[in-house]
């Protein structure tokens, strides 16, 4: 870093996620039944979530249960129940995002569920997420015009990385990742590749090489998620010491750099073209609605949490009309703007009478102290009615998003503890 400004607006920054954050840490078990009132002219995304995998990485924190076919079929068919009643609830969507877990772990059930989820709502759009193990062409070929978006969990095509997260055993080398990713490039409208930077020993040059490989592969985006590893800092100092030590701020400048000529979606994703390609949902629609065990939705500024254990899950859809185990508090409305407009310049624009619109409010007016404080620092500039990060704006986004999925990080340890002892 090199002035104090800059240190200071990270710090001021995560604080601020990290106490909105907190709230969400301290999250309420409920065993009353949770009735949404659905606003028809709202947009809502549909995100649905697969938690099984055959192996665990060692960095992922999502919500996962080993694989095996029996309870993976059944999943499955709560999880389409669970699609039956939130479409008898009189909402629609357009988009669905899938994560995990792995997706792709059984194709056939997938398959179907995505199939019967078209068939209920309007749903145009379709992203999935995958390991590298999962892209079999024979296999993928199944899903032409079912998936519009491929996101494939590459992480990095650093042999030495690979071998140190022990990815390399279960995914294979750097050339064999290559040439299993050439084969299923144009399968899809879209297929994009994750990389993971800021690793212990990564290097620069190493980072480079990485970005080369996506790009030579032809893959119409690429995101770039920081590695996200938190400390605790006692006092501003040691943080911004710390900072001044991170090669994280200099790897960023190095992915801006590389992919120059890519179009930014967002603080992390670059596509090829200009068209706009979904890569986070909550970036992409303000309100969500999640399907699955560990799913979480996001409605009337409120969370609210499906049941993490497989039997509580599939119970509560038997008796329930939703499997909503916990909900935070309602956030106020001053959080829950501040939380909306990080989304909107983590997107890249803040278009301000859009915004103003879409929340019913001034946010010249509501975040005034904030928009004087990211001005004075440096992380955004005014053009006529809209609001644009720069370059270092970017990055503070990049990071204070980073601090939000941390955050999410600790919910989410928090209702593992309900999952029952085998």
């Amino acid at each position: 870093m090199k002035n104090f400004i800059e240190p200071l607006a990270f710090l001021y920054g995560s604080k601020l996620i990290e106490n909105s954050m907190n709230s969400c840490v301290n999250i309420e078990y409920t065993k009353e039944k949770i009735v949404h009132n659905f606003d028809k002219n709202k947009k809502y995304l549909l995100y649905m979530h697969i938690p099984f995998c055959e192996e665990f990485c060692t960095f992922c924190s999502f919500h996962k249960f080993k694989y095996n076919e029996y309870d993976c079929k059944k999943y499955f068919k709560k999880l389409r129940v669970e699609l039956l009643k939130i479409k008898e609830l009189g909402v629609d969507f357009n988009t669905l995002y899938i994560g995990g877990g792995t997706p792709l772990i059984n194709e056939g059930e997938l398959l179907e569920t995505i199939e019967f989820a078209k068939e209920i709502f309007s749903i145009r759009s379709v992203s999935c997420e995958t390991t590298p193990n999962h892209i079999d062409p024979q296999v993928l070929r199944k899903f032409r015009g079912v998936i519009d978006r491929l996101s494939i969990g590459v992480q990095t095509f650093d042999d030495e990385i690979l071998k140190k997260t022990k990815r390399y055993e279960r995914y294979g080398s750097s050339k064999q990742l290559q040439e299993k990713i050439s084969k299923i490039i144009g399968e899809f409208p879209i297929v994009s590749l994750d990389l993971i930077f800021n690793f212990p020993m990564q290097s620069s040059q190493m980072l480079i090489n990485d970005l080369e490989i996506a790009k030579s592969l032809g893959s119409q985006q690429i995101v770039t998620y920081p590695l996200m590893t938190k400390h605790k800092y006692a006092t501003t100092l040691e943080y911004i010491n710390a900072l001044k030590r991170s090669k994280e701020f200099e790897f960023y400048k190095v992915i801006k750099e590389e992919l120059k000529y890519y179009i930014a979606n967002n603080a992390w994703a670059f596509s090829k073209t200009a068209e706009k390609l979904v890569d986070e949902y909550i970036v992409e629609s303000s309100e969500y609605i999640g399907v699955g065990s560990g799913a979480f939705s996001y409605i009337n500024k409120r969370l609210y949490v499906n049941a993490y254990d497989l039997d509580e899950y599939s119970y509560l859809l038997n008796s329930n009309s939703n499997a909503i185990i916990a909900r935070t508090e309602e956030f106020s409305a001053k959080k829950s703007l501040q939380y909306q407009f990080l989304v909107h310049l983590f997107g890249g624009v803040v278009d301000i009478k859009k915004f103003n619109k879409l929340f019913n409010c001034r946010v010249e007016e509501r975040l005034k102290v904030e928009l004087l404080m990211l001005k004075i620092a440096g992380a955004i500039s005014f053009e006529g009615d809209k609001i644009y990060p720069t370059r270092f704006g970017e990055y503070l986004t990049l990071v204070m998003m980073k601090e939000f999925y941390m955050g999410m990080d600790r919910v989410r340890a928090k209702l593992r503890e309900s999952i029952k002892s085998n």
